[in-house]
This record gives structure tokens, C-alpha cells and sequence, in this order.
């Protein structure tokens, strides 16, 4: 028999019945176990479920769970025992999936009829029209889906959801400066850290001293999603953005952070003085809201000729932050940068989590 540890009494000091009961499904997971660090101690949000698959639920966190994050180990929720992926036992007014896709296309939606928000990891929902694909920064007014949502398909609750980590990390600089001055065309190729492919993940001896060119999946959706992120919200649908975007994505031999290097063309070339002044003075949707898991800067621009890099940058904002460096003239496009941002944080986790906590400041949380 496998040998069980001992799980450690639940050593979270009572929260304040103020905060909104949350829960997280897939918490055994990498993501999920950074769901529960970010909700451990958050002021707006009280863990009340942590949930499994079968095989683990009915167990303590600690016995289910090998805990893989620094900091406390499982938060102080080791003791706290996993219940089944099942509204009737778990529901709350807010649900944090780190299911993986086939989970979460079966079981997100029965949280959702049962009156639960669902922030979603996965990339189930992501491109259903009536569905939310939310940077707070840069599309806050896309909760309007919701109202759509909840008509079309019945449900008392609803599901948002936050793009791929690579997606999210394109648009850190993308976003602003196509507000600004409306890119044409976009090439972004990535070098992704390894902890984007989960644990294990990647085969030492595939990913030590290589390159891997070929992320199943990754250069559709870092595609499609953008143009919708970056889409206007006209009357109940969302119109993508007329953005042509290539996408190369390949894995590095980088624990976090994912690196993209970016090529843009505009409709007017802008000067590389404009593009900056852009990042750097770009106002979030989210400003003046509060929002907890929301740096202080949206995109952060580096003067460093050899920055931004993953091992000194990725941890800036809480992993929130995004790092735009290099910019320059491109004799090609126009324009070229490198982007950086941490993709189990602002490409996972945090997303999710930042996403829930602009539904709250909005009053789509019940």
C-alpha cells in the first residue's frame, strides 16, 4: 500500500463571514494548488471547498496532494478534506476551475445551472460567443456576456474565462499599443517555460539543453484568442479585431515565464518614442477599482538592453506583472519588443483570480 502521510490540522485562522465562500475545482493540480496560496489569505474571497477527482476526494488535501510550491505547505489547508466535483456537495457563489479541458467542458456547466460564477482556467469555453475571454485590463466590459449568457443557456450562474498563458503574456503588450494605434498584422514567437506543460510535464532528457518547436494546440489559440480579447463588444456579441497574427510557439529549458518576441505592423507606423510612451502611459480598465490581484502596473517597460529575462523578472507584481523590453525599429514590420510574464500566474492562476475579483467590484457576483 502506498504510504499515506500525516495530514496536518487545518491551520487557517477564521475568516470573517463578509468574504464571498469560494471554491476550487482540480485543486490537487499545479494551478489548483496555486489557486488555494492566492485565496489563502485573499480579503475578498473565503476558501470553503477544495475539489478532486475521485480518486482523491474523501481525502485530507495533504494525503491527496504532493504540495510542489514554495511557502507554506498547502497554505494551512492540508487537513481540509477534498469533496467530489459535485455542486450538490460543493457549490459556492464562486468557483475556480483548474480542471483540464475535458473535465471542465462536462463539469463547469453543472456548476453554472446550479448558480455558481465559474472562473475557468480551461480552455473549453474560451471561443463560445456568449462566453467571457477577459484580460481586466484590456476588456473589462466583456462581463456584459454574462447577461447573454444566463438567458441563452438557462443558468443562474455563468462562466468566465481567461486565456491561454501565452495569449495572456502577447497581450501585455499588444493590447496597449493596438489601443493606441490599431495594429495590422502581428508575428509573436514564444520560447515557454516548462512548467506550462504541468507536472511532469516535459522528459528531462527531451527538455535539458533543447529546444522543443511544437506545443500541441498553443499557435491556434494564442491566434484566435487575441482577436477576441482585443474584439468590441456591439450590441450582445463581441466583433474580433481585424488583427492578422502568426504564431510560433516553442518550449525552453525555462522553469516560469514565458518569452515572446514580437514583430508589429501598424496602420501609421508610429515612432518608437509613441510606441513607448503608449506602454508607459497605458490607463487599465481596471484602475480605481481596488482589484487585489492587480499590480500596480499593467505592463512594466524595461531600458535594459539585455531585459526582460524570466529568472530576474518573471516574480515582478506577483507574477502579475508584464515586462516589455527591447523595443525597436523592425526594417520588416515596423516594429519589434520582447514581452515576459509569469504563465501560471498571470497566464493561470492569478488570471482566474483577478477575473473574479472584477466580477465582484461589477456586481456580477451574487
Amino acid at each position: 500500500m502506498e504510504h499515506l502521510r500525516a495530514a496536518p490540522a487545518d491551520s487557517r485562522p477564521a475568516t470573517p463571514k463578509t468574504k464571498v465562500p469560494v471554491t476550487v475545482l482540480g485543486a490537487t493540480g499545479v494551478v489548483g494548488q496555486r489557486f488555494v496560496r492566492r485565496l489563502a489569505d485573499h480579503p475578498d474571497f473565503e476558501l470553503a471547498h477544495l475539489c478532486a477527482s475521485p480518486r482523491s476526494a474523501g481525502k485530507a488535501y495533504a494525503e491527496a496532494c504532493d504540495w510542489r510550491l514554495d511557502g507554506e505547505a498547502y497554505a494551512g489547508f492540508g487537513g481540509k478534506v477534498l469533496l467530489p466535483c459535485d455542486p450538490a456537495m460543493a457549490a459556492s457563489p464562486v468557483v475556480f476551475s483548474a480542471l483540464d479541458t475535458d473535465a471542465a467542458r462536462e463539469l463547469e456547466p453543472l456548476f453554472a445551472a446550479a448558480g455558481c460564477l465559474v472562473f475557468s482556467n480551461a480552455s473549453a469555453f474560451r471561443m463560445e460567443a456568449d462566453v467571457p475571454l477577459l484580460i481586466p485590463e484590456l476588456n473589462a466590459d466583456h462581463l456584459g456576456l454574462l447577461e447573454l449568457q444566463r438567458r441563452l443557456r438557462g443558468w443562474k450562474g455563468g462562466i468566465v474565462t481567461n486565456p491561454n498563458c501565452t495569449t495572456a503574456v502577447l497581450l501585455g503588450a499588444l493590447g496597449p499599443l493596438h489601443r493606441a494605434y490599431g495594429a495590422r498584422e502581428v508575428s509573436a514567437v514564444s520560447m515557454q517555460a516548462l512548467s506550462g506543460a504541468g507536472y511532469p510535464g516535459v522528459p528531462s532528457l527531451d527538455a535539458m539543453a533543447n529546444v522543443i518547436p511544437y506545443i500541441k494546440g498553443e499557435e491556434d489559440k494564442v491566434e484566435t484568442e487575441a482577436r477576441k480579447i482585443l474584439g468590441r463588444l456591439d450590441g450582445g456579441r463581441i466583433l474580433e479585431a481585424p488583427i492578422a497574427i502568426s504564431a510560433q510557439c516553442n518550449r525552453v529549458p525555462v522553469l516560469e515565464g514565458h518569452t515572446i518576441a514580437v514583430n508589429l505592423r501598424f496602420g501609421t507606423q508610429p515612432t518608437m518614442a509613441e510606441l513607448e510612451a503608449a506602454l508607459a502611459s497605458f490607463v487599465p480598465d481596471t484602475a480605481g477599482l481596488g482589484l487585489h490581484t492587480a499590480p500596480t502596473s499593467f505592463v512594466r517597460v524595461r531600458h535594459e538592453a539585455d531585459r526582460p529575462q524570466p529568472r530576474r523578472d518573471v516574480e515582478e507584481g506577483g507574477g502579475m506583472e508584464l515586462q516589455v523590453g527591447r523595443l525597436r525599429p523592425c526594417p520588416v514590420f515596423g516594429a519589434k519588443l520582447v514581452v515576459l510574464g509569469h504563465n501560471t500566474e498571470r497566464g493561470a492562476a492569478g488570471a482566474s483570480v483577478l477575473n473574479a475579483e472584477l466580477a465582484l467590484a461589477r456586481g456580477f457576483v451574487r
